[in-house]
């Protein structure tokens, strides 16, 4: 089973894909970014999204989508833009018939340290070792796409 994990955002886009085909034990694929252009007017900025997503659906044929439910704390002016990223993607995921499932980041830290307050430090430590990765992903960004991804690897 194929799983694309995604961190959204307007600006930037984290994924990483796993296959947990092989005796249930997670392998990393893929990870990396997607990116869009600064300044720009939101709604180019979400075609972009919409371009570059849909590829990376295409090309990736997952099984499922895992990714980040959104989380209000501190930041209010990044909530909306979020949240309008998050709507193209799980539109681009319907449109191409692959289930998805969200997961608050606190479930992520819980799935993968134990603790559900765990720094992102050891969210990515838990990455490297799960994976058998010779060295951290980066950005931050595509570390949390393999992390949101490895979290729903442990529920199938």
């Amino acid at each position: 089973m194929k799983i694309l994990g995604i961190d959204p955002g307007l600006g930037r886009i984290g994924f990483g894909l796993i296959d947990v085909s092989v005796r249930n034990t997670p392998q990393a694929l893929a990870w990396g970014i997607i990116e869009t252009t600064p300044k720009a007017p939101i709604g180019k900025r979400l075609v972009e999204i919409h371009h570059d997503v849909k590829a990376l659906i295409e090309e990736a044929a997952p099984d499922v989508i895992a990714i980040e439910s959104l989380f209000y704390f501190r930041n209010n002016t990044t909530i909306v833009p979020v949240a309008q990223a998050r709507g193209v993607l799980l539109l681009l995921a319907e449109l191409a018939g692959v289930p998805t499932v969200d997961y608050t980041p606190m479930q992520v830290k819980q799935a993968l340290t134990g603790y559900g307050k765990a720094e992102k430090h050891e969210v990515t430590e838990a990455v490297i070792l799960r994976l058998n990765l010779l060295k951290k992903p980066t950005p931050d960004d595509a570390a949390d796409g393999l992390a949101i991804a490895l979290t729903h690897s442990q529920f199938i």
